[in-house]
């Protein structure tokens, strides 16, 4: 049975060969001068006309004077028409030196386009150049079952997926389109740090990372919030910024230790005003990266194209599990989350049976709907609401047993974000990895004043969601193990 290294001593040969014959396998130009998709899609155009394509060889078919060469450019795949000469130029490939080339190496075409005679639109090639001779064969469409080995050879999976390819432009348009909408609405896009000397803005546990230089230790960021809010403080009214966040959590269909996050903060407005622009906005980038509002996802039939409801976090589990949220039954909200197979801590504070006891909620729930009114409790950054100081000024939108997103009337007293602070560290202290600590910096900064704002935090988690993948599945280089030895 031929073996990958066989294949690769194989190919090494042939690398020495075409080395011998003065030819560079890696040379350091081309001089491609059409895409293929230009040919694909205007040929009308194209047909006659003398074009150089390059890409790399997906199959190579090869009958004594005639040989045909399909290539691969990312824009689409075209086939090189090859007709045996002995008028070969120094450096070029014909049909007679085609077995020194393979699936996957990369060359250039010079021809003339036309088709060929089965229908095929061609390129009836003069000249062939290697551009890059691979050592490694792709594997077939099958050849990466693994998904561990799929994930570390992310180039590979590209390659014989396409797929994957495409959800990555897809990807891509969901953050064009973000930003699109929020510049369009006054919004200005900033770079918060990424290590900082106190973390927050989310209940999360850090990753902690040293600096050599000033001998100190450093979190990586959590979140985006606090530095944004800075910048309100400062004088910028509506800022958003779109970059990498850290979260040393555990790895499932919804959560990835590190992932694109989004977080934006508009002065003198409230949570209602959040509401309707980030439910424009939603909508918005739905449209633009899928061009519909209507989804089918993990069983759940949503549909965007509507004005979403409002409903309250104490309706959900007052209805649900008869539970107060104001005057939380221990046992009872303890023994829900064993029967429902939640492991948690008997010790974990009331704030923390609430949230397990609601994710339960939200994974059977298709929405859209906007989840207004959390606790006090959950909500150490939100202001309250005047006429119910037990509950905050947050929302989340949940779609398909998600949240896809989290949004409030941001804090801005000074001695009341201390508290709450002083309340969060107070948990931290007892164990709680993912309360958040006291960040005195910021209390500073609200006390020489903040204006009102409304602040609003959306992951990709929303593009895994609607594109229907796992986290894993939907970025380019997903978290790994470190390979076995």
């Amino acid at each position: 049975m031929t073996t990958l290294s066989d294949y690769r001593e194989e190919r090494l040969k042939k690398l020495a060969e075409i080395r011998s014959q003065g030819i560079d396998p890696y040379p350091s130009k081309s001089y491609r001068n059409t895409k293929i998709s230009t040919i694909l899609n205007h040929f009308d155009e194209k047909d006659g006309q003398e074009v150089c394509v390059a890409g790399r060889i997906i199959a190579i078919r090869s009958f004594g004077k005639i040989a045909f060469v399909k290539i691969r450019d990312y824009f689409g795949e075209i086939q090189i028409f090859m007709q045996a000469t002995d008028d070969v130029k120094e450096g070029e490939f014909g049909v007679k030196q085609l077995k020194l080339l393979d699936t996957g190496d990369f060359v250039e075409a010079n021809g003339v386009v036309g088709k060929s005679s089965t229908g095929e639109i061609s390129v009836f090639a003069n000249s062939v150049r290697l551009l890059t001779k691979a050592l490694r064969p792709l594997p077939g469409h099958d050849g990466l079952k693994n998904k561990e080995e799929r994930y570390r050879r992310r180039y590979v999976d590209m390659n014989v997926n396409p797929e994957v390819r495409e959800r990555l432009v897809r990807r891509s348009k969901f953050w064009q389109a973000t930003r699109e909408f929020m510049m369009n609405h006054g919004f200005i896009e900033v770079n918060t740090p990424v290590l900082e000397l106190t973390t927050g803005g989310a209940d999360a546990n850090p990753f902690v990372t040293h600096m050599d230089a000033l001998d100190t230790d450093y979190y990586l960021r959590i979140s985006q919030e606090l530095p944004l809010k800075r910048l309100l403080g400062g004088g910028f009214e509506k800022v958003f910024d779109i970059g990498p966040r850290f979260r040393n959590e555990g790895v499932d269909d919804e959560h990835l230790p590190e992932h694109i996050a989004f977080e934006s903060y508009a002065a003198y407005e409230d949570y209602e005003d959040g509401m309707e622009l980030y439910e424009a906005m939603i909508k918005y980038v739905a449209q633009q990266t899928w061009g519909t509002l209507k989804f089918n996802v993990g069983g759940f039939e949503v549909d965007l194209d509507c004005e979403w409801p409002r409903i309250k976090y104490s309706d959900l589990l007052k209805e649900k599990f008869d539970i107060d949220v104001f005057d939380v039954d221990r046992e009872k909200a303890l023994a829900i989350l064993k029967d429902n197979k939640v492991a948690i801590d008997p010790k974990a504070s009331d704030a923390r049976l609430l949230d397990n006891l609601w994710k339960l909620i939200r994974k059977t729930s298709a929405g859209p709907y906007w989840l207004v009114e959390e606790p006090l409790a959950l909500s150490p950054l939100a202001k309250i609401l005047p006429e119910n100081p037990l509950v905050t000024q947050r929302f989340h939108p949940v779609i398909a047993g998600t949240e896809m997103g989290n949004g409030y009337s941001e804090l801005n007293d000074p001695l009341d974000q201390l508290e709450r602070f002083q309340e969060q560290q107070a948990m931290r202290d007892g164990g709680d990895d993912e309360a958040q600590m006291l960040d005195m910096d910021f209390v500073e900064m609200l006390e020489y004043g903040m204006p009102p704002a409304c602040g609003w935090g959306n992951s990709e988690r929303n593009f895994w969601l609607l594109e229907g993948v796992s986290g894993r599945e939907a970025v380019p280089f997903p978290i790994i193990k470190a390979r076995s030895e």
